[in-house]
């Protein structure tokens, strides 16, 4: 694993402009997966101590992952946990996935548990259709994928969770995903609505503000 390890905030002012620097400490691994997990907790921990963010939005399969987060963020952050919807089916999986033993974990530690919520990369009528299709859903996906599984998932989680009424929109929130199991990329982004990511008013768009953790090999 390698840090930047740098945390400060410098002010300039430039041609009657207030200019603000941030730099702070990001953590990159050389490999993706859920070794990662821990690290990422910690970074978390930090830029939210750094923030004053108020949300993390955790990807997490059959609910594991998320009482991490839980159990090591106490009371810093509202914790939304996303599972998989019925969808997963198509794919060979059984559903529900989550285990029934850490959603009950979950909700005693007050973490809003979304487990049939649809996935927004997968929503086109035309995804499996008969005619070979290129959607606009495949498209951002696979965009997103150049930075990694993980970064698609903590996009995704948070769509999901505004889409579903749980996360209000247009807030800078932190979205947490993984390559297969774990975690092991975090981000700072703008929430918002599936419908909203390329909206004319740029004030509701996605928005990427901080990689806080990311693998460097996909």
């Amino acid at each position: 694993m390698k840090k930047v390890a740098l945390r400060k905030t410098v002010e300039k002012v430039k041609e009657g402009y207030r200019m603000v620097r941030i730099l702070r400490e990001d953590y990159y691994f050389d490999r993706a997966g859920e070794h990662n997990t821990d690290d990422v907790i910690d970074a978390v921990k930090k830029r939210l101590s750094e923030t004053g963010i108020k949300c993390v939005v955790v990807a997490s399969t059959r609910g594991k992952t998320a009482v991490k987060f839980a159990e090591a963020l106490g009371n810093q952050a509202k914790i939304i946990s996303v599972s998989e919807p019925a969808y997963i089916r198509e794919w060979g999986s059984s559903w529900p996935i989550m285990d029934p033993v850490y959603k009950r974990r979950l909700e005693e530690l007050g973490v809003t548990v979304l487990d049939k919520a649809p996935y927004v990369f997968h929503s086109s009528v035309l995804e499996n259709s008969k005619w070979s299709q290129v959607t606009p859903e495949i498209l951002l996906k696979e965009a997103f994928y150049t930075l990694g599984q993980g970064f698609k998932v903590s996009v995704e989680v948070v769509l999901i969770a505004v889409a579903s009424g749980v996360l209000e929109p247009y807030q800078d929130v932190i979205g947490v995903g993984g390559t297969s199991r774990g975690a092991d990329t975090a981000l700072i982004l703008r929430a918002t609505y599936p419908a909203t990511i390329f909206h004319k008013d740029s004030s509701k768009r996605l928005e990427i503000r901080e990689i806080i953790a990311m693998p460097r090999n996909k």
